[in-house]
């Protein structure tokens, strides 16, 4: 392991540690109306009895607010709003679903953030952290991109699996998306373009993604998340990558081979090909807009032009949908370009920007320490006198003033690849902030309408998580790349639920000797319950759980049925099953469907 390797581990590692650190400790915001006089001890809490918050729309209006304000299960974890009490304390009984509907836009406006963040500040760090470290793409697409890719799903599912309350959403959205992904996105791609699946990379994935859902099955089984199964579920991602890692080379090894032995003019069999051709059209149309006259740029136009978000050349030849959600975009694009410093290796200069980069010194290291734990570290007073929030501030000026002086706008310093790490932090804060915000305003929804948070991780969560990627496999197919837009599908879900589940389970699972120890018992799954007594919401898991186990047999028979030839009956077949599925989900949710107690 090479020097930057280490690095990047440790930075890795640091990270998972905090998020360890903030769930261990129990801190809240503050801004969830809790006192807290320390981020490093649990408040006291009053020990009421703990009854279902969602029972608060059964009660009389004028015992709403004093329910949610005392009920242990109304408490929101982490996050800088309370939407429950902004719902039933802040707002008149009558303005309810106007405030339904407010918190509805700003939960699609939180997705809009997770993908803005993810896809132009997230990924862009880590494939240069990628090729700073000299990995090959094929190790990178399966380690360090693959996790950016599922940045939402993950840092969502580790915000809802560090409050048991919540860890239906977790299980609802992972679930739900690998429902959603190869039944809808694949069916979807076979649809628009039949095409013949690449076998044995279809047949490799599906085997470990049906081995990954076999894991979780048991974890429903026992109701519980030990420590010893979240490493087995995080050595099956270690196995899959060497496997992933192993097939290529030796693909690549036997492709060397028949150029060898194949006679001059002979085909090449590229059924089982891992690697899609790419376009060779591709022209950089950036050198017919350069300036005949050569100017040097001053240090505020530098900074103006790279805090600038729009691209007036796009503006122009874009439709009129795109110009909307662009304007919807440059807020949060403008923020993220103030606070979060991207290094690009294809350019000259890396995307050197000196006064920007100065700037970030001072404002990156101040927003990790306003997004962690929802800014509880932030605000905590040194010695009861001076917030950490303004040491943070003094050194980061001190080190910005020392770059700006000792460096220069032309040419990126030899530490310019630092920033690439510090973006890669800022960025993932921001991320998990915006999740945990999603997380809340589910769970409030969940209970407003009386709805599980199972169900509401297999519709809302899923589907607000997916869409991109939906986009992105369809485009993939439109152009004439299906079996790349298919595998994806495939080995990006199993990625997904891989990162997803070991993650937050080896963060939030404890092994049972540790309960003298720790003082807490293992996690207990928030709708599984004990065998045999099985309730409503813990056969909706069952259910989800149940279809997609199911839907991957169907893919793993019916598909070499086809010799992988994958048409348009394939496809809707597909769409058919998750109709079916979200129905019986849906049905089970209100009852309809129900085991009889015997």
């Amino acid at each position: 392991m090479t020097g930057r390797q280490k690095d990047l581990h440790w930075v890795l590692s640091l990270f998972l540690v905090l998020r360890m650190v903030e769930t261990v400790s129990g801190a809240r915001g503050p801004f969830t109306g809790t006192h807290m006089s320390s981020p490093f001890s649990a408040s006291d809490v009053k020990q009421t009895p703990t009854v279902d918050c969602r029972e608060v729309c059964g009660l009389n209006v004028s015992d709403r607010c004093d329910f949610i304000r005392t009920n242990p299960d109304c408490r929101s974890e982490g996050g800088y709003l309370n939407y429950l009490e902004g719902i039933f304390c802040r707002l008149p009984p009558n303005l309810l679903p106007l405030a339904v509907t407010l918190y509805a836009v700003w939960l699609l406006y939180l997705f809009l953030i997770l993908g803005v963040t993810a896809a132009k500040f997230f990924c862009p760090n880590l494939s240069a952290i990628c090729t700073l470290l000299k990995l090959s793409h094929n190790v990178a697409g399966v380690t360090f991109l693959a996790f950016g890719n599922g940045a939402p799903d993950i840092f969502s599912a580790l915000v809802a699996f560090s409050d048991p309350r919540t860890a239906g959403l977790a299980l609802g959205a992972l679930f739900g998306a690998g429902v959603l992904v190869t039944t809808v996105v694949a069916g979807g791609i076979a649809i628009l373009r039949p095409f013949t699946a690449a076998s044995r990379p279809f047949l490799r994935d599906i085997v470990f993604y049906m081995v990954a859902v076999f894991l979780t099955f048991t974890a429903l089984y026992l109701g519980r998340v030990t420590l010893a199964w979240a490493l087995g579920y995080l050595g099956l991602y270690v196995f899959y990558v060497l496997t992933v890692v192993v097939c290529t080379w030796l693909y690549r090894w036997q492709r060397r081979r028949s150029l060898v032995y194949s006679m001059p003019g002979t085909p090449e069999m590229l059924s089982d090909s891992e690697v899609e051709p790419v376009s060779s059209n591709s022209y950089d149309y950036s050198e017919e807009y350069r300036p005949l006259l050569l100017y040097q740029e001053t240090t505020a136009q530098i900074l103006a032009r790279a805090l600038n978000p729009l691209d007036y050349r796009k503006w122009r030849n874009k439709s009129v949908y795109w110009r909307a959600l662009k304007v919807l975009k440059l807020p949060v694009e403008f923020l993220l370009l103030l606070t979060v410093p991207v290094v690009d290796p294809d350019k000259d200069d890396g995307n050197w920007k000196r006064p920007l980069n100065c700037l970030h010194l001072v404002i990156s290291p101040l927003v990790l320490a306003l997004t962690l734990q929802s800014g509880a570290y932030g605000i905590y007073e040194i010695g009861g006198l001076f917030p950490v929030w303004a040491v943070v501030v003094i050194v980061g000026t001190a080190l910005a003033a020392v770059t700006f002086f000792a460096t220069s706008n032309s040419e990126p310093p030899r530490f310019h690849w630092l920033f690439a790490f510090l973006g890669f932090l800022t960025s993932a804060l921001w991320i998990n902030a915006a999740a945990t915000e999603v997380v809340n305003i589910l769970r409030s929804l969940g209970v407003v309408f009386r709805l599980s948070n199972t169900v509401l991780g297999l519709t809302l969560l899923a589907w607000g998580n997916s869409i991109g990627d939906a986009f992105s496999d369809f485009t993939l197919a439109r152009q004439g790349y299906p079996r790349m837009a298919f595998a994806a599908c495939f080995g990006g879900i199993i990625l997904s639920i891989l990162h997803g589940a070991a993650l937050p389970s080896a963060l939030v699972a404890q092994p049972p000797r540790a309960m003298g120890v720790l003082g807490a018992p293992p996690l207990r799954l928030a709708l599984a319950v004990p065998p045999g007594q099985l309730e409503p919401d813990g056969l909706l898991v069952w259910v989800l759980a149940g279809a997609l186990g199911l839907s991957l047999v169907c893919s793993l028979v019916s598909v070499p049925l086809q010799c992988f030839q994958l048409s348009k009956v394939y496809g809707f077949c597909l769409l058919l099953f998750y109709v079916s599925f979200l129905v019986v989900a849906l049905l089970t949710e209100f009852g309809v469907i129900h085991l009889k107690s015997v």
